[in-house]
């Protein structure tokens, strides 16, 4: 029997999928479909979020302490960059979220980094397997579709027949 359950999540409750008409089916799948077009969004935008975590501490890795004074090309924005001089080749300054920036020693930079890209990794991973689980109901969903439109097949043809 085709059920839904999510005993660890306390805001969702068991449904028998049997129990509903086509309608509601429909309707289920497609908020499950919109649910895991949104889960796919979302992962999109961690995955982009992880790499530039990633490029940013690789940047950090190549970065040498003798390098004062030396001419750099300063990022903008992703396509536009600006000509700029180091100052100060132990400390730089990052971005830590939504505009805010603090200046940190080199080693302080990279550990960041590591932590963001550890942490957005961390979240994937829970959102894939969230988007697994949301997809396997869907599936389930499909298969009572399925099994109904076919029942309902077998009906009309029996009533063809005794015509």
């Amino acid at each position: 029997m085709a059920s839904i359950s999510a005993t660890e999540k306390p805001q969702m409750q068991q449904i028998d999928l049997n129990t509903l008409n086509l309608q509601q089916l429909t309707q289920l799948k497609n908020q499950l479909d919109s649910e895991l077009q949104l889960f796919q969004d979302s992962l999109n935008t961690m995955k982009m979020a992880r790499s530039k975590y990633s490029a940013s501490k690789e940047a950090l890795e190549s970065f040498k302490p003798d390098w004062n004074g030396k001419q750099i090309m300063v990022p903008l924005t992703g396509s536009m960059y600006v000509p700029g001089t180091i100052k100060d080749a132990s400390n730089v300054i990052i971005e830590v979220g939504t505009g805010y920036y603090v200046e940190n020693d080199v080693d302080s930079a990279k550990a960041f980094f590591k932590r963001r890209v550890e942490y957005v990794q961390t979240q994937i991973e829970k959102i894939e397997q969230l988007g697994m689980e949301k997809s396997n109901i869907r599936d389930a969903i499909r298969e009572v579709m399925e099994m109904k439109l076919a029942q309902l097949s077998k009906e009309m043809q029996k009533k063809r027949e005794t015509e």
